[in-house]
């Protein structure tokens, strides 16, 4: 678990030093609010296509050559990003992107692979912190290499040296990376009938239990898809900020996932059960959202943020573990990989979503609107998961 962690980590501080810099990117061409969501949507857009496919690749020939194989495609498109020159390379240097970004939901496979259900969210919480830790330094070396002003930011660097830690991360899968599903396992895989990837994802999302989880993740990830794309213009529209200063505050974010997915979510689970946690994390990742319009000085931003990423951080790992106990062995990528492109779905249509609402309706109107859309969640998660807790195993 240690490896995935560092190979997850690395790769995610690469992803995280350019997210604050592509509004930037997007406006330097000249780009509309909702054309520079659309930007960032492009990545999942693509992603969503590919990852059911991924999945069940993990499931068949393990997950070691999907993750070796997605850190590979990283790699050239961070190159490629940092050699953009006009809108539409931009645009397909992402799309690139997403399409061979395939580790997160084999990562989850991984863990799953690995752990037993007591220790699955916490193990979920190791990944999440990979996440989190990966925000602390990506966006902070992101907005330092590019600079404090929007009008002049260096876009190049950050990019190049995203593509580098990508390959420290490549060659640390190379080298020290095990393969978690047993040959056993992937021989059982290989006698099941073959079955159409977009088949295996609807029959998925039809599984009543496996359809709720999963929805309530997708739309918990689109009214964060949504803030994350449109916060830097909010920013810069309210407080004049540019990447530098984007960079620290999403720094600062991850700071606050990582103490809570990696230190407390496994006790807390254990303690409260993980459907009480999703119902919690949804309410302060409403109430986060809701604050964000009214924060018109830095301690009030600070405090909002906070407490959206407390929210976010507190349902995702949840869901995530209770999707996994509800998939079995041989179908364990397939049901995460499922779940990923749910996922990878909102952070299409939230972005898109929210760059419309932000130029049509006012900076403030995605804030509002994601509150109401949590709200709901909250109240369907106390209705169907306050008593979900993780299934125990037999001892012998």
């Amino acid at each position: 678990m240690l490896v995935l962690f560092f190979v997850v980590f690395i790769d995610l501080v690469g992803f995280g030093i350019v997210i604050p810099l592509l509004p930037f990117f997007g406006e330097h061409f000249q780009a509309t609010p909702d054309v520079v969501t659309l930007l960032l949507a492009t990545y999942s857009i693509t992603q969503l296509i590919s990852a059911p496919v991924l999945g069940r690749l993990s499931d068949r020939y393990g997950r070691r050559p999907v993750l070796l194989l997605s850190l590979l495609g990283s790699i050239i498109t961070y190159v490629w990003l940092g050699f953009a020159e006009t809108l539409i390379m931009l645009f397909m240097a992402r799309a690139f992107n997403g399409f061979m970004a395939g580790n997160i939901a084999t990562a989850f496979a991984y863990i799953a692979d690995i752990t037993t259900p007591e220790n699955r969210a916490k193990g979920m919480g190791v990944i999440g912190a990979a996440f989190g830790l990966g925000f602390i330094a990506g966006p902070a070396i992101g907005g330092i290499l590019a600079g404090p002003d929007a009008a002049n930011a260096n876009f190049q660097l950050p990019a190049l040296c995203a593509a580098g830690l990508s390959t420290l991360a490549f060659m640390l899968a190379i080298f020290k990376l095990k393969e978690s599903l047993s040959i056993e396992a992937r021989q059982k895989i290989a006698t099941l009938p073959p079955r159409k990837h977009w088949q295996s994802f609807f029959e998925t999302l039809l599984r009543p239990r496996l359809g709720l989880l999963i929805g309530l993740s997708f739309l918990c990830t689109f009214v964060f898809a949504g803030m994350e794309t449109t916060f830097a213009m909010w920013t810069r529209r309210e407080f004049n900020w540019g990447p530098e200063q984007n960079g620290y505050l999403f720094a600062f974010l991850g700071i606050v996932s990582a103490m809570i997915q990696g230190g407390l979510i496994g006790r807390l689970s254990k303690k409260y059960g993980e459907g009480k946690l999703v119902i919690i994390g949804s309410l302060f990742l409403g109430i986060g959202l809701g604050l964000i319009p009214f924060s018109h000085s830095i301690p009030t931003l600070m405090g909002a943020t906070t407490i959206l990423a407390i929210g976010f951080a507190l349902s995702t790992p949840s869901l995530n573990s209770l999707i996994s106990f509800e998939a079995g062995e041989t179908e364990r990528g397939g049901v995460m990989g499922a779940s990923r492109s749910a996922a990878t779905l909102a952070r299409v249509l939230g972005p898109i979503l929210a760059g419309i609402l932000f130029a049509q309706l006012g900076r403030d109107m995605p804030y509002y609107t994601g509150m109401g859309v949590m709200m709901v969640v909250t109240l369907i998660a106390f209705m169907k998961l306050k008593e979900q807790r993780a299934p125990k195993t037999s001892k012998a």
